[in-house]
């Protein structure tokens, strides 16, 4: 199966929430990665989501680490319509 990766970066101008996060994170931009796979046996290529993640910075004690998230596509959008922000950068 081929599977392809998209990246964005999205740029949050407040602190905000996502749904399955249990703590809030601070405004700044953050990266997403979508991967999705090749359905097979079609005449024309038709990819599908598999996974959605984000990279957020870890909990404290440890703000200079990251940590990759998997999360919900509905739940960013969410977020950024909350924000009021709504620009990839």
């Amino acid at each position: 199966m081929t599977t392809r990766t998209r990246r964005e970066t999205i740029v949050f101008v407040h602190p905000f929430r996502l749904r399955g996060l249990d703590r809030e994170l601070p405004a700044g931009a953050y990266d997403i990665v979508t991967d999705e796979e090749l359905i097979e046996g079609l005449s024309f290529p038709v990819f599908r989501r598999v996974a959605t993640m984000i990279t957020v910075p870890c909990a404290p004690p440890h703000h200079s680490a990251v940590e990759m998230i998997a999360i919900d596509p509905d739940a960013v959008s969410d977020a950024r319509n909350a924000d009021g922000d709504i620009r990839p950068s």
